[in-house]
Formats: C-alpha cells, sequence, structure tokens
C-alpha cells in the first residue's frame, strides 16, 4: 500500500479487505512513514550528540529533563486529544456538521490543557524549572513555545485523520530539521544550555505555519460556528482521562525518578544511564510513529470487525516480536561501537546497563501493541488502571533494586516492570494471538 495522500473511506468505514495480507499491510505502511521516522530519529541522534560533546553527561542529563519537562505540559493534548480526533475524524467529510463538532471540542479540551498547564508551571516553578536556572522572561518563553507546539501536532493529527501521510512525513522531516537547527544556531552563539533547549523548544514551534498552510490546502480547516458539541466533547474527554493515567503514572514518575537520580548519583554518573535511556528513546520513538501512524489508525478502523481486529493484531504480533529482537540484539552486540559514536567517548562506561534495558524495552513494545486495543476500544477505566498499576510496580522495584545494585538497578527495575506487564497483558488478550 502506498503512503495515502487522500482520504480512505473504505479502510475507515470498514470494509477494507480481508486481513489475510496484514503483514504485507503493516510492512507497507510502515515503510510508508519511513522517511519521518528517519527523520525524527537521525534529529534525535543529532541533538543528543550536540548536546553530549557541548555538555558532557550532564549536558545530556539537562536535555532529558527538558523534553521531560514538554512531555509533562504536552501529554494532555498529545495522548488525549489527538488519539480521540483521529480516531473520530476519520469516517467524516471534512467540513461536515460532525466534523467541525469534533474539532470545535478538540480546540477547546486543548485550550482548557493549555490553561491547566500554564497555571501549574507558574505555580510550581521552583520544583518543575529550577535546575534550569530560569528567569521569568525564559519561564515565559517556555509557555509559548508549548502553545505553538500543542497547536502544531493538534492539526498535524487533523492530517493524519484525513489520510494525508505524506504531508505527515514532510511535516516530521521540517520538525526535526528545524529543531536541530535551532540548537545548532544557539551553540553557535554561545548561548548556556538552558537557552539552548529553550530554543530547541521554539523552533519545533515555529513550525505551525507550515502545518497550518497545508490543512488549508487540503481543506481542512472549515469555519467553526454554532454551538460546542457536549457529546463531542465528552467522548474526548474520555481520552483525556487515559491521557492523565499517562500524564501521572509515566511521565511524571520518569521526571521525579530523574530528578532523585541526579540527587543520589550526580549529574555525571546519571548522565551515563541517561545515555541508555536516550538510545532506548531513539528507537522507541520510531516504533511510536510507525504504530500511531500506521497500526492504531487501522485497529480503530477494525474495532467492529472482531475477526480481522483479531487476525490483524496476531499477525503484527507475529511481525514485531522476533523483528524487534533482532533489532536489539544487533545493537547490543555493536554496543562498544555504539555509545561512543552517538555520544562521546567517556560514555562507553554505560555498557553494562544496555542488557536490562533492551530486554526491557522488547517487552515494552509488545506489551503497548497490546495496549493499543484498549486505546482503540476506550476502555478508560482499564486503561488507567493499567497505567497505575505500572507505575506503582516501577516505584517499588526502584526502591528495591536501587540501593543494592546501584545505577544499573533502573533498567533492571524496567526490565523487570514490563516484563511482568508484558506477562498480564498476554493473559488479558489471549484471544488476540492465540
Amino acid at each position: 500500500m502506498e503512503a495515502p495522500d487522500s482520504p480512505q473511506p473504505a479502510a475507515v468505514a470498514g470494509t477494507a479487505p480481508p486481513v489475510a495480507s496484514g503483514a504485507r499491510r503493516f510492512l507497507r505502511g510502515a515503510l510508508g512513514s519511513g522517511l519521518a521516522v528517519g527523520a525524527r530519529t537521525a534529529g534525535a541522534l543529532l541533538l543528543n550528540k550536540l548536546l553530549a560533546v557541548y555538555g558532557g553527561p550532564g549536558g545530556l542529563t539537562l536535555l532529558a529533563h527538558f523534553q521531560n519537562l514538554m512531555a509533562l505540559f504536552t501529554t494532555l493534548p498529545n495522548e488525549g486529544t489527538h488519539v480521540g480526533l483521529v480516531k473520530y475524524l476519520a469516517p467524516l467529510r471534512a467540513g461536515s456538521g460532525r466534523y467541525r463538532a469534533w474539532l470545535g471540542a478538540g480546540l477547546l479540551l486543548n485550550g482548557l490543557a493549555l490553561l491547566l498547564g500554564t497555571v501549574v508551571l507558574v505555580a510550581g516553578r521552583q520544583a518543575l524549572v529550577s535546575i534550569f536556572a530560569p528567569s521569568l522572561t525564559w519561564v515565559a518563553l517556555f509557555a509559548a513555545g508549548i502553545g505553538l507546539l500543542t497547536a502544531n501536532t493538534f492539526w498535524v493529527a487533523v492530517l493524519l485523520a484525513a489520510g494525508r501521510l505524506r504531508a505527515y512525513v514532510w511535516l516530521t522531516v521540517v520538525l526535526s530539521a528545524v529543531g536541530v537547527g535551532g540548537v545548532g544556531a544557539a551553540l553557535y552563539a554561545g548561548l548556556p544550555v538552558e537557552n539552548v533547549l529553550l530554543a530547541y523548544l521554539l523552533a519545533q514551534g515555529a513550525t505551525l505555519l507550515p502545518t497550518l498552510g497545508l490543512c488549508a490546502r487540503y481543506g481542512l480547516l472549515p469555519p467553526l460556528r454554532g454551538r460546542l458539541s457536549r457529546g463531542a466533547a465528552r467522548d474526548l474527554g474520555r481520552f483525556l482521562l487515559m491521557a492523565v493515567s499517562v500524564l501521572v503514572f509515566s511521565k511524571a514518575v520518569d521526571f521525579v525518578m530523574r530528578d532523585v537520580l541526579i540527587r543520589y548519583f550526580s549529574l555525571y554518573q546519571t548522565g551515563l544511564w541517561q545515555a541508555v535511556a536516550k538510545l532506548s528513546d531513539n528507537y522507541t520513538m520510531v516504533f511510536s510513529a510507525v504504530m500511531g501512524s500506521v497500526f492504531y489508525p487501522r485497529l480503530s478502523a477494525l474495532i467492529g470487525q472482531p475477526g480481522p481486529l483479531r487476525r490483524y493484531v496476531r499477525t503484527v504480533l507475529l511481525v514485531l516480536a522476533p523483528g524487534a529482537a533482532l533489532g536489539l540484539g544487533l545493537l547490543y552486540l555493536v554496543r562498544d561501537w555504539l555509545l561512543p559514536l552517538l555520544f562521546d567517548a567517556q560514555f562507553g562506561a554505560a555498557r553494562d546497563l544496555l542488557a536490562p534495558q533492551f530486554i526491557g524495552d522488547w517487552a515494552k513494545f509488545l506489551t503497548w501493541t497490546l495496549l493499543f486495543l484498549l486505546m482503540a476500544q476506550a476502555r478508560v477505566g482499564r486503561y488507567v488502571a493499567v497505567q497505575a498499576g505500572s507505575a506503582v510496580l516501577y516505584a517499588g522495584l526502584l526502591a528495591v533494586l536501587l540501593p543494592r545494585y546501584g545505577l544499573l538497578g533502573a533498567p533492571l527495575a524496567h526490565a523487570a516492570r514490563f516484563g511482568i506487564l508484558l506477562l498480564g497483558c498476554l493473559m488479558y488478550f489471549r484471544p488476540y494471538w492465540r
């Protein structure tokens, strides 16, 4: 299947061909978004390299902390409103009454999320951003950058729901390029790390302009008139509840964990673990991009067809499990060459942390693939329960393993966490893989 450049009503309406060729369909869709994935990965690798060389392990730690901070303020829209928009806008004609209703509800919920985030940023400034020694201007520019970036991802979700995958790919390439370009320009100007990171955010936010231009070109900017649809707001609100669970039990946990490690092990030691975590983030970004642009939209289209849905999920798992194992195994074999190449020579000391990280990531990929089913089915309560249980499990494992194994305890806790979650998901979703 070519990367679609126009809506595909047959697939959305659930009248697509049988899923006997599910593996080919999934792989072709994944290859169709390969340019976007490649651009994001290349941009992330170059960004890591710049900060690692410029600031050493401490600079890499600050980059990860800043990106985690960004995630705290963008998770509600990205993991909530935008996921719901892709599901509900996909079967609709752009400009129809129902289409405008969903669009208006999404804009309202995003506005409320940004307002709440701004209040939290101002009230919790000391706890959230003190490590960056920010001025009031820095905080204001950070809030503005988050607003621009959120608006950009909102309209990218609209493009994705309309099947404009080529536009999505192009915008992803632009986003990666301007982010790295902003960092390069700031480093060339000799700015301190905290301002370099701010330039990274603002440069990404500037891609809102070409995104709006593409939406206008494809007729995806209909005038919004009439009253707000309470039903649309309520249904999108269910996805926001799932996003709240991701925010509280995943992003916030990661943020607090890194803060604890910085205080417990120092910036340098935490930077060694962060190199392993950033390597993981890079290929996890590839996984998320493929699954979000190929797997999840197809999954949503098949929700009303139990048989094809089961076959599709089973096929993807059969492709993913050995493929991910092979890829992670190859990364482990070249670890002594890879860490200095991607970061710096001093990061070679992180080699012993890689094995448990890779094992945990393999289990994470399969777990997330199954949890996409809860998102597509909008099973809010169960999704929140999984996120909460995962966070509690992770905190308990860290409390036990960090004092005993030191820095190695962090990836060991990661591996144990997702190993247990995978076993639970395999039991719960038995009909989809047996």
